[in-house]
């Protein structure tokens, strides 16, 4: 297994074409699809021929951004995915995470996030970071704000599927990271 990071609790792995069916497991919650797609099931197609060959073609660039599975280390299982990649709009670096229910409340999502934003501003040198999520995912909200992040704007996000589509852009500066945070 290629480690990218280990935390504590974590190791963060490239992800395979071997893990769709945990993806499949994973985007077909709808508690955790909530604020993603409102909970509308994905199909095993669509995961396996359109969202696993984009989260795998981040690798093609390079070894420092991209999706990794998220295992936990005492029970070998995989609990989700944390990604550190240039963003859709902007060319800054963005971090976002999904996990399964069973992962909700132990610190995963911080935890992951505070080693990947870590590796960002110690390792790589990054000016600024930022993570995006639907205003009313308040759990999402809160872990950016324990990485010490803050809110920037409020903005609609057309992709989300659903009817609120009011979304939020969070940021942190090198040069307000405190990596006790």
């Amino acid at each position: 297994m290629q480690v990218y990071l280990e935390t504590e609790c974590l190791i963060l792995r490239r992800l395979t074409l071997e893990d769709a069916d945990v993806l499949y497991a994973l985007d077909n919650d709808p508690e955790v699809m909530r604020y993603i797609n409102a909970g509308a099931p994905v199909s095993y197609a669509t995961i396996r021929e359109q969202l696993l060959p984009r989260y795998l073609s981040y690798y093609e660039t390079g070894a420092d951004y991209g999706y990794w599975a998220a295992i936990e280390k005492e029970s070998g299982e995989f609990i989700g995915w944390f990604h550190f990649r240039p963003a859709r709009d902007t060319e800054e670096i963005e971090l976002g995470y999904r996990l399964k229910r069973a992962a909700w409340g132990k610190g995963y999502a911080t935890e992951g996030s505070r080693a990947l934003v870590r590796k960002g501003f110690q390792e790589l040198g990054l000016p600024r970071i930022i993570a995006k999520t639907l205003t009313a995912n308040q759990a999402s909200r809160h872990v950016m704000e324990k990485l010490g992040m803050r809110l920037v704007e409020h903005f609609w996000e057309e992709r989300f599927i659903g009817e609120d589509k009011s979304a939020v852009l969070y940021a942190l500066d090198r040069e307000d990271y405190r990596p006790e945070a």
